[in-house]
């Protein structure tokens, strides 16, 4: 998240539940007035994989790896990865290649759409 958005989060929680949907509404209709741009997708950061790393730091190094992605859409799947290590006792270097693979195809459709 940049200083831009940081600002306009912590001005939206400050404000008072009648402000934040007037600001809310402006914002609508200012994206309305704009019309349609052509979205930029950012590169995903280059953060190295460590060695010895735990699925939860995995998924932690792989959130700030594709800041782009919507999590929701790719939440069912890590968290089914994510439960097959804890609760199956799957090898975490095994789910931790499945967690990259599935951020990068999620990565790979956002880019195509």
């Amino acid at each position: 998240m940049d200083q831009l958005d940081k600002e306009l989060q912590t001005a939206f929680e400050q404000l008072n539940r009648e402000r934040q949907q007037q600001l809310l509404d402006f914002a609508r209709f200012l994206l309305d007035q704009q019309g349609p741009l052509e979205r930029v997708i950012s590169e995903p950061e280059q953060i190295p994989r460590p060695q010895q790393e735990s699925v939860v730091a995995a998924m932690k190094r792989l959130n700030r790896t594709y800041p782009m992605l919507d999590k929701q859409h790719l939440l069912n799947e890590a968290s089914s990865l994510m439960a097959e290590h804890m609760l199956q006792g799957r090898a975490a270097v095994e789910v931790i290649d499945e967690l990259e693979a599935v951020f990068s195809k999620y990565y790979k459709r956002l880019k195509e759409s």
